[in-house]
C-alpha cells in the first residue's frame, strides 16, 4: 500500500502549518485524525481520531458540535493519507504535527498526540487482521481458486 501512492510531504506540512483545522484521513481505516489548532481562554487545541466524514459539510457540523464555544470554522484542510500509519513517523510528518501543537498548546498536548498515534496504529493492526482473516471482507476467489459466482463444469473449465 505504501509504495503505490506519492504524497507531497511539503504540501502536507504546509497544510498543517497554515490551517486552523486539518483533517488527515485514512481511507483504509475510514478514520480521520482531526486537528483543530483554534484556542480560547477556556478551550485549548484539539487532536482526535474520529470517523471519516461523508462530506466537508458533515465535518463542519461535527466540529461545531464538538467545539460549541468556538466560532464556526472558515475552512478545513483535508489531506488524504493512503499510506500506513507508521509512514507518518518515518516521513517526519508526525514530528511536524507534534511541533505544531507544542507551539500553541500546553506540554500535555504531546501526550494526547501520542495517544492518537497509538490509537491509529492499533486500528490499522486490527484492520489488517480483519483483511487477513476475511472478517468484514468479501473474497473474489473461493477456496478452490475459482472466481465467486463463476460456474464450473465437470472439466473445471469456466462457463461464460
Amino acid at each position: 500500500m505504501d509504495s503505490d501512492f506519492r504524497i507531497d510531504i511539503g504540501e502536507v506540512q504546509r497544510a498543517i502549518d497554515v490551517g486552523e483545522i486539518t483533517a488527515l484521513y485514512f481511507p483504509l481505516l475510514r478514520k480521520t485524525l482531526l486537528m483543530d489548532t483554534r484556542t480560547t481562554g477556556v478551550d485549548g487545541p484539539m487532536i482526535k481520531v474520529v470517523p471519516m466524514a461523508s462530506s466537508p459539510e458533515e465535518r463542519f457540523r461535527d466540529l461545531v458540535r464538538m467545539r460549541p464555544r468556538l466560532p464556526k470554522p472558515e475552512s478545513i484542510n483535508i489531506v488524504p493519507w493512503p499510506k500506513y500509519v507508521a509512514s507518518l513517523v518515518r516521513l517526519q510528518v508526525w514530528d511536524h504535527i507534534v511541533r505544531r501543537f507544542l507551539e500553541i498548546g500546553p506540554p500535555e498536548i504531546v501526550k494526547r498526540c501520542e495517544e492518537c498515534l497509538e490509537e491509529l496504529k492499533r486500528m490499522e493492526r486490527e484492520e489488517i487482521r480483519r483483511a487477513i482473516t476475511g472478517e468484514n471482507y468479501e473474497t473474489l476467489w473461493d477456496v478452490a481458486g475459482t472466481q465467486e459466482g463463476a460456474e464450473v463444469d465437470d472439466d473445471d473449465e469456466e462457463l461464460v
